[in-house]
């Protein structure tokens, strides 16, 4: 059976928190469409409460941009829901993504909440979601650092609360593929009943501070994960994001080892969008990159 696989772009929340990246409503706007021409899947167009600026940019980009599903970002928090479905309810396919960090360092540094209240604040956040919105995603921040048995806690809980994708993002880019392709298969082991009963999507989005979110986010899908959480030229904080274009040519190009799976990008479209990203945001592109470096199909 050919798995599709959903590619979540997230260039306009996560990539544009790459240091000195900054982008004007038109901007975001002209990269919103440019990703819709890309065909990705969904589109993270920003986090609403962070800013009226963010609020009216996601707004615009719900109204205007057609095709794929517009999401908006949100802490655990009502107002952080209410302040994302003002912002995405006019897209004909809006979605409420929601996070709480659940790693035990996290949780004791950061929030100082013990386990059974992060798993309270989850689902009922995601309860609230779903009386706005039919489609929620939830992710338990720095999940790669979570105990396993209580990463499928949560998981298990929000589920039943009614989100439908769960992403497990590595918040800090510290695993390693074998590890992280064992860490989706376990949910799967534990939960794959009522991930299947309720139709759930497996999301993963891996930070680069090692040097493998591609590969990471590569493992995962031939572990059952279906959605990937991606940024044009793998832009976003600290090291950036699974490149988009890097993951996606490595399913087409190698679709003799990726056979189980496809993905609907237009691919003619990348390199546009890459350029149009590196401009727009003033970080250009390494020579070297893979795929869309100035020195990718070139050697002396």
């Amino acid at each position: 059976m050919v798995k599709k696989i959903i590619i979540f772009d997230t260039t306009l929340r996560d990539g544009e928190q790459s240091p000195g990246a900054s982008l004007t409503m038109g901007e975001k706007l002209i990269i919103a469409k440019q990703l819709a021409r890309l065909n990705v899947d969904v589109i993270e167009a920003g986090f609403p409460i962070s800013s009226e600026g963010d609020f009216e940019a996601v707004k615009l980009i719900a109204q205007q941009v057609k095709g794929p599903i517009i999401c908006g970002l949100a802490r655990t928090l009502n107002k952080d829901i209410d302040r994302a479905w003002e912002a995405v309810k006019y897209s004909k396919n809006p979605r409420i993504h929601t996070f709480i960090a659940t790693s035990e360092i996290h949780r004791t540094e950061k929030l100082r909440k013990s386990k059974e209240e992060i798993i309270q604040i989850a689902a009922d956040a995601v309860k609230h979601a779903r009386s706005l919105c039919k489609d929620v995603e939830f992710s338990p921040e720095d999940a790669a650092r979570t105990d396993l048995d209580y990463m499928c806690d949560v998981v298990k809980a929000v589920i039943e609360a009614g989100a439908t994708t769960i992403n497990i993002p590595d918040t800090v880019g510290y695993a390693e593929p074998e590890e992280f392709g064992k860490r989706i298969k376990y949910i799967f082991d534990k939960l794959g009943n009522l991930i299947r009963k309720n139709r759930v999507i497996i999301s993963i989005h891996c930070h680069n501070d090692l040097g493998l979110a591609v590969a990471n986010s590569l493992e995962a899908i031939k572990n059952g994960a279906t959605q990937i959480e991606c940024t044009i030229n793998g832009i976003g904080e600290r090291a950036g994001n699974c490149s988009l274009e890097e993951v996606v040519m490595n399913i087409k190009t190698r679709n003799d080892f990726f056979k189980n799976f496809k993905i609907t990008i237009n691919t003619k479209e990348i390199y546009k969008a890459s350029r149009m990203v590196a401009d727009l945001t003033g970080i250009a592109v390494q020579r070297n990159k893979a795929v869309v470096g100035a020195n990718a199909f070139a050697h002396e």
